[in-house]
């Protein structure tokens, strides 16, 4: 049994569920996300764990303990919200003080605790002061002080850096997994934002109208999506109509627009077992442009495609194009040597098979 267990979890709000039928084992110590866009259940799995919400059906375990009808102050968890939620009137020892207080900590331990809680944060010289004396991304990490001081059993953090703005957002990213890391707290961490979901977790569970549609290591989920939803959601992928020829131990042949026949590896296909429909996906970036005159044709396996840039979206070391291939517009994220290829050259397009996967639910 994980530090956090979901089993059968449903919320209902009325005749609308917002999880249905939701397990999950998170291990202790874990940094797991719970990613997905806005509505898809998340927020809502966050609340139920923290007991803040009551869940329609199903239990809830939390170090060994069923925890549904125990209240959110019984829990001895740290929750840190998008809004940091600390006490303007309140100094800020005060304030990381406030849950150790409540639960009765000695005044002589509560400053022990608060110093290190600061220093851990990197903060430990600002404890006279007021919230509203602090920056935004100071005053997010009083607000993770304030959640670990009381040595909960699991960290909470549900969207905590969407009011940064985005360099400061990277900063408090990396700031967020050293200490995570440092203090070996079982953190759950709600996100829609795909990039710091692979940045920081351990897992990933990635949600979609209150269904988890995909649970692993962040490479995982990434490089071989299960679903349609999960190869579109997470990253820029092009997903390809095709057909399933034969499957045997060796490969998976499949034929479609625009890339024709190819054999994919094994692998890349665990939930197809025979010919039929199938779709096709391929990351942006594992499309790789060259210059026809330059275009080298001899990796066996490789196909190379003609194609015309139609759009080029400039996003500094890298290039984002949409390319027209036969009657298929296809997307590609190259890094940029000297200069973006231009709106209206013709390009050859490098795929390799073992880039591809079949997703799940294409074919019986």
């Amino acid at each position: 049994m994980g530090a956090v267990s979901l089993t059968n979890i449903v919320k209902n709000f009325g005749s609308f569920t917002a999880v249905q039928r939701m397990s999950l084992d998170i291990p202790e110590g874990a940094f797991v996300s719970l990613l997905g866009p806005s509505g898809c259940g998340k927020t809502t799995t966050l609340r139920m764990i923290a007991g803040l919400l009551d869940p329609s059906e199903g239990d809830i375990t939390i170090a060994g303990r069923r925890v549904n009808d125990v209240p959110i102050h019984k829990r001895n968890l740290g929750l840190v919200f998008q809004n940091y939620a600390l006490f303007p009137h309140k100094t800020i020892a005060e304030n990381v003080a406030f849950g150790l207080k409540f639960r009765g900590v000695s005044r002589d331990d509560r400053e022990r605790r608060v110093r290190e809680a600061l220093e851990l944060v990197q903060l430990p010289d600002v404890g006279s002061r007021y919230p509203g004396q602090l920056s935004g991304g100071q005053q997010q990490r009083i607000a993770l002080a304030r959640a670990i001081v009381i040595e909960p059993d699991v960290l909470l953090l549900d969207e905590p850096l969407s009011a940064l703005d985005a360099n400061l957002r990277e900063d408090m990213r990396v700031e967020l997994k050293r200490i995570q890391q440092r203090v070996g707290i079982t953190t759950v961490f709600v996100t829609h934002d795909q990039s710091e979901a692979l940045a920081l977790s351990d897992h990933i569970v990635v949600m979609s109208k209150g269904r988890v549609e995909q649970t692993g290591a962040p490479e995982d989920v990434y490089t071989t999506p299960a679903t349609e939803f999960v190869a579109r959601f997470l990253g820029a992928s092009n997903i390809l109509e095709a057909t399933c020829l034969t499957v045997d131990g060796d490969g998976v042949t499949v034929e479609g627009p625009a890339v024709g026949r190819l054999t994919l590896p094994r692998e890349r296909a665990p939930h197809v077992s025979g010919p039929g429909p199938v779709k096709l996906a391929v990351r942006a970036e594992k499309l790789k442009l060259e210059r026809p005159d330059a275009a080298d044709t001899s990796a066996a396996g490789d196909l190379v495609l003609d194609g015309l840039v139609e759009t080029v979206d400039y996003q500094g070391l890298a290039a984002r194009y949409f390319l027209r291939v036969g009657d298929v517009q296809l997307q590609a994220i190259n890094m940029i040597d000297s200069h973006p290829f231009a709106e209206g050259e013709r390009v050859s397009l490098r795929l390799r098979p073992r880039d591809c996967t079949l997703l799940a639910g294409s074919t019986q």
